[in-house]
């Protein structure tokens, strides 16, 4: 699991004027830890995953969060809509526009997406004017926008499903369509709150949820350890359908990864500690 540089301390100090407010550095630590665990950004209490709606209204709490998700996220829709209200802020802190534009050349030298590293430019060439951060914003929900409309039709294939009225093979490839249609376009936290749904639901055959497993196998490795992990951990998952995919698991994949897959269940589950996990790694290196 990758490790974030000492660099990402700046985003962190960039809100160290504020120390009434307590939380505003357990924010931006959180998603520096989910960062450094290689994970995409979750909710401070871990129980779900962080979604561009969440900066709609402002910068999630704190401004250092903010810019640690612009940087770091692993979801570019999230980087994307992190940076909005960050612009924003720049455009009306006409005391502290240096700081900000300092900011944002931190973000353009190390923002994981390509994407979001020619905005942050752009804004600041822009002199973080309005009009131009609500045309990025546009762009944004012009991407989103279409994946979500798709995302509510899928839901009905679902609902379908659940009520007997397709059959597994033509709920796979409505899947697979659905899947390949939003990749990229849909945020992370959605598209895993709906295998949630579908991995806890009792309407839903073991058959459908073991292809679905089979599936999730051939996914990036981020995404399918975050997906795997999340069926483990969900209470009063049927045990059949865990022990299927442990075995897939540890059958197809390489054990480093099977590693993974294992403390971050540990970790979801409360087992183990982040500690452990860091101290686990570091003696591995050894």
């Amino acid at each position: 699991m990758r490790y974030l540089s000492d660099k990402a301390k700046s985003t962190k100090n960039f809100n160290k004027k504020a120390p009434e407010h307590k939380k505003i550095g357990d924010l931006a630590d959180h998603f520096t830890t989910c960062s450094r665990l290689g994970r995409y950004l979750t909710v401070m209490d871990g129980s779900r995953f962080v979604i561009s709606d969440d900066f709609r209204d402002g910068p999630m709490g704190n401004t250092a969060a903010a810019a640690i998700a612009a940087i770091y996220s692993k979801d570019p829709l999230v980087s994307f809509a992190a940076l909005l209200p960050l612009g924003r802020q720049g455009a009306d802190a006409s005391l502290t526009r240096e700081r900000y534009e300092r900011l944002f050349t931190l973000i353009e030298s190390q923002a994981l997406d390509d994407g979001v590293i020619k905005a942050a430019n752009h804004i600041v060439l822009s002199n973080f004017r309005d009009s131009e951060i609500s045309a990025i914003e546009a762009e944004l929900g012009d991407k989103i926008s279409p994946a979500r409309l798709r995302y509510r039709a899928f839901l009905d294939i679902v609902k379908q499903v659940m009520d007997g009225r397709i059959s597994s093979t033509s709920f796979l490839e409505e899947f697979r369509e659905f899947t390949r249609i939003v990749a990229g376009k849909l945020d992370f936290g959605i598209y895993s709150f709906c295998l949630d749904r579908i991995f806890a639901s009792s309407r839903i055959s073991t058959k459908i949820k073991k292809l679905l497993a089979v599936e999730i196998l051939e996914y990036p490795p981020l995404v399918r350890r975050e997906l795997f992990t999340n069926l483990f951990a969900y209470p009063g998952q049927d045990r059949e359908l865990i022990n299927f995919s442990k075995g897939l698991i540890m059958a197809e994949l390489d054990p480093k990864l099977v590693v993974e897959i294992e403390l971050l269940e540990n970790l979801k589950c409360q087992r183990v500690t982040v500690q452990e996990i860091n101290e686990s790694v570091l003696v591995g290196k050894k």
